[in-house]
């Protein structure tokens, strides 16, 4: 493999204007990918973050989205049963061994199934945490980890995801901000980061819109309210 990739850049590197300076080249990427420039960002997401959490709201309910808000952690594992009750659906969970997950009162409703791991081809829904909600779209970001498998993302008909208010930001590039500075260097980045507006769809074949296709068929959001990041410790 390393060979192939030799050859490949030595390629590339012939066809680069005569006189090049790659340590110069090299090190103009490295200060521009430092500095994290951001693009303009739009006003309708400037917002106090209470408004901030209305617009994500909205932005996600117009894609099929559908939100519940709880008061607190104890609330979740009852907005989760209502759910499933309203869909016909088994009992049965496949949850991210998160932390935030693991810590919630299922035993108040002991007729709930908890399972933790990531997601199989035979589990219906799945519960995971969510890194970020960006406001300007209604978007998801989710990164994988040892305890969020991005499996769970995917292969479920039904994705159920647990998070707080104060995970809220009011644009993309806000999100990844904060993913950095949880992150750090690099080295320390997860494999993937996956951006999701809305259950899986698309319209490929005839233009006929069909849910499902890539992923799971509904995503519901339980928001936990503990106001902006700024008053949490």
């Amino acid at each position: 493999m390393s060979q192939s990739r030799d050859r490949i850049f030595a390629t590339l590197r012939k066809g680069l204007p005569a006189g090049a300076d790659d340590a110069a080249r090299r090190a103009a990427v490295a200060e521009r990918i430092g500095q994290h420039p951001r693009n303009l960002m739009p006003k309708r997401a400037q917002l106090p973050h209470a408004e901030q959490v209305a617009l994500f709201t909205a932005k996600a309910e117009a894609l099929t989205v559908t939100v519940d808000s709880v008061a607190s952690e104890q609330d979740v594992p009852g907005k989760i049963a209502d759910y499933l009750a309203r869909h016909n659906l088994p009992s049965h969970l496949r949850v991210s061994p998160d932390p935030l997950l693991q810590n919630l009162p299922w035993h108040e409703r002991p007729l709930l199934q908890v399972d933790y791991g990531p997601g199989r081809s035979q589990d219906l829904v799945s519960v995971t945490p969510a890194f970020a909600g960006i406001a300007e779209t209604g978007t998801l970001m989710l990164h994988s980890a040892s305890n969020t498998p991005t499996t769970l993302h995917f292969v479920p008909d039904h994705h159920l995801v647990v998070m707080y208010e104060s995970q809220i930001t009011g644009t993309l590039e806000e999100a990844f901000q904060r993913l950095r500075d949880k992150l750090g260097s690099v080295e320390n980045w997860p494999r993937t980061v996956n951006l999701v507006t809305g259950p899986s769809r698309t319209a490929d074949i005839e233009g006929v819109p069909v849910l499902g296709a890539h992923g799971p068929r509904r995503l519901h959001i339980v928001l936990i309210s503990d106001g902006p990041a700024s008053q949490q410790s």
